[in-house]
């Protein structure tokens, strides 16, 4: 039966020589009951020491883990009922691949009857049954680590706990994988809890994510809201592909509250956000999706560079005269070639600023509901 996680005030310190290494750093959050999670962030940010403290393989320094009501930080991982599927596909190769699924239920003293309904059933779910009596090393890729889930899958876990486990696919396998993860969920009854440096997994995979950055929770939300809303200017940049352009600009006063002055544009700002912050420099976050070459009420140049295709779209990795890196991607720009000038332009909508902290000021609509219409620069 699926259970919630609770991790509370969490932190993880590794020490050596002397020296104290912080993995995590007072962790705090609460993973929804039967949802799929996702621990995402760069190597080195605390998502495997997470999970691993989760699996109970690590024991917290300081801070408490618990599932549902039970606190389980002291407890061993064989008494959590919870599985775990790792980066590298640890199958036996002197076994079977229906000996593999269920030897976790073989030491469990699971009778032997049992244990093979619930391989085939797992077996029919990740559509590996006609593997079953094949050898690990007659499998593919794919197919080895749909057998590391089902070990996991077929154990009926309350939490099922997954780190890495598509890091060594090719791009296919990975896209058919992610809907074998998906639609296993969907059969359990269970916490999924997935770590990945991939944030396109994170994003099309979750239902939430957790954004780590150096041990530290950066921003807990459903995907769309990360991509939409983001707590700050890291969550933008790595979520997203290209990258979240980051454009220069100072807060400057006028007649009728503020404006953002950048470089060949100025955007009006509401007094509200940006009172006491003159002469402050703030960063405009816009995507190169929003960016149009068509249109938008604020235009600045840029100079191509570098311009790549990517199916029905193109993506223009340039600068503007002042050499601030700006990515435009649009279906549009295929005859833009290095060294070409073009003018592109974004709506006040469309805009995250950010503080010199780093942290978001304001976001997009409360800049176009609460600006008036811009007058466009000539």
């Amino acid at each position: 039966m699926a259970r919630p996680i609770h991790l509370d005030s969490v932190d993880k310190e590794y020490r050596s020589a002397g020296t104290v290494h912080v993995a995590v750093d007072d962790l705090s959050l609460t993973i929804p009951e039967g949802s799929f999670t996702t621990l995402v962030g760069p190597s080195g940010c605390g998502k495997t020491t997470t999970l691993r403290m989760i699996a109970g393989l690590e024991t917290p320094t300081s801070g408490r883990v618990s599932f549902g009501e039970q606190d389980v930080t002291d407890l061993s991982p064989q008494n959590r009922n919870c599985a775990m599927v790792f980066q590298s596909i640890a199958l036996y190769p002197h076994m079977s691949v229906r000996e593999n699924i269920g030897y976790g239920l073989k030491v469990q003293g699971v009778p032997r009857d049992e244990r093979n309904r619930r391989i085939d059933e797992a077996a029919e779910t990740l559509q590996i049954t006609e593997q079953l009596e094949k050898m690990p090393a007659e499998l593919s890729g794919g197919q080895q680590q749909r057998v590391a889930l089902g070990s996991a899958f077929v154990q009926d876990p309350d939490v099922l706990l997954l780190d890495e486990p598509m890091s060594d696919l090719d791009a296919k396998l990975k896209a058919e994988l992610r809907v074998e993860v998906q639609r296993l969920h969907q059969e359990l009854d269970a916490t999924m809890v997935y770590v990945t440096h991939d944030q396109t997994e994170a994003m099309t995979m979750s239902d939430h994510v957790v954004l780590l950055n150096d041990g530290r929770l950066e921003q807990f939300a459903p995907p769309g809201e990360l991509f939409d809303r983001p707590v700050s200017e890291y969550v933008a940049r790595f979520i997203g592909t290209p990258s979240t352009n980051v454009l220069p600009a100072t807060v400057e006063p006028r007649e009728e509250g503020y404006a953002l002055a950048g470089e060949g544009f100025e955007v009006p700002a509401p007094a509200e956000s940006f009172v006491g912050r003159e002469g402050e420099a703030v960063s405009l976050g816009v995507r190169p999706q929003y960016l149009s070459p068509d249109g938008g009420d604020h235009r600045f140049t840029v100079v191509a560079d570098v311009v790549e295709q990517l199916g029905t779209e193109f993506v223009v990795h340039g600068r503007t005269p002042g050499g601030t890196d700006v990515d435009v991607v649009s279906p549009t720009l295929g005859d833009v070639e290095h060294a070409d000038e073009l003018t592109v332009g974004f709506d006040a909508a469309d805009v995250y600023v950010f503080g010199e902290d780093g942290r978001t000021v304001c976001y997009g609509d409360e800049l176009a509901n609460d600006s008036p219409r811009p007058q466009r620069n000539s």
